[in-house]
């Protein structure tokens, strides 16, 4: 998948915050998980962009236009830590959840996030279904 499966939003850049905390950002290199996240989280209420390619969600990433961002850690050309930098860059209001299947990733994130809650901070697979719901709705409030 190229592009976002819910299309672009033409005021995507003109939104606060506080207005839509409920938009998600999914990237995850897997297609299928990034489609079933999409479901999941669009069966309980929320609006969900899901891209396949890390770069292309950072190149259409505005500013306030999603509450909260899944990130898969590993995935090729540029991982979930790196991405998530990058993304504050543009827009440092939004949450974030990084999804992952190794536990690898602790002193990497306590380097680059050491403000962040790691056990708010994560989904693991292959648990993330059960967990999704659960941990967006209490990291957005």
């Amino acid at each position: 998948m190229s592009s976002p499966s819910t299309g672009t939003n033409s005021d995507a850049g003109t939104a606060h915050p506080s207005d839509d905390p409920r938009k998600i950002l999914i990237v995850d290199d897997d297609s299928d998980l990034t489609s079933m996240f999409k479901m999941v989280l669009e069966m309980n209420g929320f609006e969900v962009d899901a891209y396949n390619d890390p770069l292309l969600a950072l190149y259409d990433l505005k500013p306030n236009s999603y509450g909260m961002a899944l990130l898969d850690i590993r995935m090729p050309k540029m991982n979930g830590f790196e991405l998530y930098k990058k993304m504050q860059d543009i827009d440092n209001n939004m949450k974030v959840c990084f999804i992952t299947a190794f536990e690898d990733y602790n002193y990497e994130f306590r380097q680059s996030f050491p403000q962040l809650d790691e056990a708010k901070c994560f989904v693991r697979k292959p648990k993330a279904i059960e967990d999704l719901v659960k941990h967006v709705a209490t990291i957005l409030g």
